[in-house]
């Protein structure tokens, strides 16, 4: 294989023998979007752009002259773009994963203008606590197979690498049980899971509620850490959930068992996660409808990844919808994510790239960036994924686009045609 090398002359080329040999190129592309970090216009936009490959990782990304420079590329397996986009796989650094059955009555229901204790009262399952009583019925089979399906379409719309949390189990053994069904699901199908434990998501029914803050700190974070179930910890303080004082307990327990911390906060209300937030200095902030500008801004001073979800604005029709634009003006770093939960039911990011345009006033290369290196930062993983770089992971999506601006243009039918995960193809779908 001899991909078009510009041009070059033999006396320009170097040998083959001086170069890194490639196992795969893609080529014939529109545009390679590499979203790498030092990218002035943020997208890393190279037309006609090439990516050459070294098994897992990526070896050379520029324009057919450039690789052909740095990269050997005469046994190469051809990955064709046929005039399409290639970007990074994109990052979704915040999803509830694992649940059982929907709350489509839930939803339907609100829509016609019923009360929450209208619905509670038909017997409705509704809110986390609903949510949780479908799980503790289901099956560890049900579980694994629903999760599953969601993520073939999220692997289907371009996503690589999905952050994945608990918290709909609210028990030791029920937090545990969906934490093991993450775990199958990241050894049995192409996407990386990244797991969150998140415990303190609610106070289940009949319990106590020191109790069970007690249950958090003393049982389900050591055990969650000591079989290395979650990378991360996380908390939703908020009003009517966990208190700062009490999200601090669950946080710090965390960061003493070596689990790494994030939370949720100020989605309804403000109470003071955030500046919680910035002093411990978690991984990611999360939702921030109701943060200031200036407790935004001790975010950023802190080194924390703001992570917004418009679907999840849009699925609720909220009232305040993140201040999204403010956070990237602060120079706050911000990461896009589905929320993908029973309450907003979403497998893709272009979708989320769509709303973050339209609602939130991004540009589309700020929403790209936003998408796939934003969502690295949010999961602490940017030095690996996230952008096309050298030496980076080759988590690769191709759509058939003829711009990346496409991505925030072309609503509800954006599913990428091949899509790379360490370098092997791991989807390949029919051209729309």
């Amino acid at each position: 294989m001899t991909p078009a090398d510009g041009g070059m002359t033999a006396m320009d080329r170097p040998s083959p023998a001086a170069l890194p040999r490639a196992t795969a190129v893609v080529t014939g592309a529109a545009q390679v979007l590499t979203c790498a970090e030092g990218a002035p216009d943020l997208v890393g936009c190279i037309a006609g752009g090439v990516v050459a490959l070294a098994g897992d990782r990526v070896l050379a990304v520029g324009t057919p002259q450039d690789v052909a420079r740095r990269a050997d590329l005469a046994a190469a397996r051809v990955v064709p773009a046929r005039g399409g986009i290639v970007l990074p796989g994109f990052v979704d650094s915040h999803t509830h994963l694992v649940f059982a059955g929907s709350r489509v009555a839930e939803y339907s229901g609100r829509l016609r203008g019923e009360s929450a204790a209208s619905l509670r009262a038909r017997g409705v399952p509704s809110g986390i606590r609903g949510t949780a009583r479908l799980v503790r019925a289901a099956s560890r089979a049900q579980l694994e197979d629903e999760a599953r399906e969601r993520l073939v379409h999220m692997l289907a719309c371009g996503t690589t690498t999905v952050e994945a949390k608990s918290g709909y189990g609210l028990s030791t053994a029920e937090e545990i049980r969906i934490l093991e069904v993450q775990a199958a699901l990241a050894d049995s199908q192409p996407l990386r899971i990244v797991s969150t434990l998140l415990a303190a998501h609610e106070f289940p029914e009949g319990v106590p509620r020191d109790e069970y803050l007690r249950e958090i700190v003393e049982d389900i974070v050591p055990e969650v850490a000591r079989q290395r179930l979650a990378v991360f910890n996380d908390v939703y303080c908020d009003d009517g959930y966990y208190t700062v004082a009490e999200s601090r307990r669950v946080l710090e327990a965390g960061l003493r068992h070596g689990l790494q911390a994030k939370i949720h906060t100020d989605a309804y209300s403000h109470i003071g996660g955030a500046a919680l937030a910035a002093e411990l200095r978690v991984v990611s902030a999360d939702h921030l409808n109701h943060t200031t500008e200036a407790e935004l801004a001790a975010l950023r001073d802190a080194g924390v990844t703001g992570v917004v979800m418009p679907a999840l604005d849009f699925a609720v029709a909220h009232t305040k919808p993140t201040p999204a634009r403010t956070m990237l003006d602060l120079g706050l770093p911000v990461a896009l994510a589905t929320d993908m939960c029973p309450g907003c039911w979403l497998e893709a990011m272009s979708f989320v790239i769509q709303l973050a345009c339209r609602h939130y006033a991004f540009k589309p290369e700020e929403a790209l960036r936003a998408a796939t290196l934003g969502g690295a930062r949010a999961l602490g993983l940017q030095a690996s994924i996230g952008s096309l770089e050298p030496g980076k992971q080759a988590d690769i999506a191709i759509f058939d686009l003829p711009s990346y601006e496409d991505l925030a243009y072309r609503f509800g039918r954006v599913r990428a045609r091949t899509v790379l995960r360490a370098g092997a193809v791991v989807h390949e779908g029919a051209a729309p």
